[in-house]
């Protein structure tokens, strides 16, 4: 069986997406399993995804992905370098035999000529000489990339971006994945959303101000208890921990280098609130983005060295029939792509024990398993949000 990875956050799955599965199905064909390895319950921008990840896991195999992973946290809170490092690690320790990504370019082709020139020596050197020069680090890389004769457009848009850094360590990593890129069409961070490509950005907006928003993702997704999340609704007792921690605390905070940890710290101390803490902090060399990362990593405990780990295994949070036989042959031999003797093998007496029920079947469980890197399972069950 072909393996597709998709490294994604769907915040909320919508139609843009869906577009996606379908041509990754035209062009591997209705036998090649959608891998999904998607960020949790916090997602890459430092804020908490506006659905669970179940919720948003089932949205994904309702729309025609086949297995749902998640993306660890510390995975899903770093920089995009770390972020696309995280997931290529992952999906190739997995075995799948490709990886998928939406970019504006639509050009698989030219984002991989760039990734690989950049990392040649010429291309650190002249980084660093910009650097110098007071540019941003965008800006930088992207002349880089330009006086190398790639094309810099390339790290001018957000998704074209990302798979610039997915084929960065595809190479670096030498992964066995093969660049898939699909068009993404549309604009990635508009306010409104476009009939056909709708930005994740506009549907979450209509989503958090209680507005129509279900016309903008497929009809198949049920999104059943879907319980809205932002970030600002639970400012108080977010600032009340941060306001509360000492200096040492924020010495060892993720993205805090080059003393960013003092200017953001001061700033949680002095502002009321958390957007004024967010406007004393930014500059042009510190996005907004990094300080989103910066504070929740803060709140939630996870330090740089943490940030920094190899995550030990990976949860399993949805799929169906056939992301249920292509689970059984990521990485687990032995069991003859069974995932219940997996169950056995790992634990006799686990009632999942021959009566995992996957979406799709008519089933209301949501299984998340711990997929252990190294071999071997680790089980939790999900049941109408609460553990069982």
């Amino acid at each position: 069986m072909q393996t597709v990875g998709v490294i994604c956050e769907y915040n909320p799955f919508h139609l843009g997406h869906a577009r996606q599965l379908g041509l990754i199905r035209q062009q591997l064909g209705p036998e090649a399993a959608i891998v999904c390895l998607m960020s949790g319950n916090y997602v890459q921008r430092g804020e908490p995804a506006v659905f669970d990840k179940c919720v948003r896991a089932r949205a994904a195999v309702e729309a025609g992905a086949n297995l749902v992973l998640e993306l660890p946290v510390t995975y899903a809170l770093r920089s995009a370098e770390g972020f696309a490092a995280g997931g290529v690690s992952i999906l190739s320790r997995l075995g799948c035999g490709f990886l998928s990504f939406g970019c504006e370019s639509g050009d698989g082709d030219a984002i991989l000529r760039a990734a690989e020139a950049s990392r040649s020596s010429e291309f650190e050197q002249t980084l660093h000489a910009n650097i110098q020069t007071g540019l941003s680090y965008a800006a930088a890389r992207q002349r880089a990339l330009e006086a190398l004769g790639q094309d810099g457009q390339l790290l001018t848009r957000p998704n074209d971006i990302l798979a610039f850094e997915y084929c960065r360590a595809i190479l670096t990593q030498n992964s066995p994945m093969h660049p898939l890129a699909v068009l993404r069409p549309g604009d990635y961070h508009a306010d409104t959303p476009d009939a056909e490509h709708p930005s994740a950005t506009a549907v979450r907006r209509l989503i958090l101000s209680g507005s129509g928003w279900r016309q903008y993702v497929p009809a198949a997704c049920t999104y059943e208890n879907a319980v809205p999340h932002a970030l600002l609704w639970g400012e108080k007792a977010m600032l009340a921990r941060l306001r509360g921690m000492e200096q040492a605390d924020w010495v060892q905070a993720a993205h805090g280098s080059e003393g960013l940890w003092s200017k953001v710290w001061k700033a949680v101390q002095a502002q009321p609130d958390y957007e004024r803490i967010l406007e004393a902090s930014k500059s042009k060399r510190y996005p907004r983005t990094r300080l989103q990362r910066l504070l929740l990593c803060t709140y939630l405990g996870i330090d740089a060295q943490a940030l920094l780990c190899e995550a030990p295994y990976i949860r399993v949070l949805a799929f169906d029939e056939m992301g249920r036989a292509a689970l059984g042959g990521l990485l687990l031999p032995g069991t003859g792509g069974d995932p219940d003797a997996q169950c056995g093998r790992a634990n006799p007496g686990h009632p999942l024990r021959g009566n995992a029920h996957p979406i799709g079947q008519g089933s209301e469980l949501i299984i998340v398993h711990n997929l252990n890197l190294s071999g071997g399972f680790m089980f939790e069950l999900f049941l109408g949000g609460r553990f069982a």
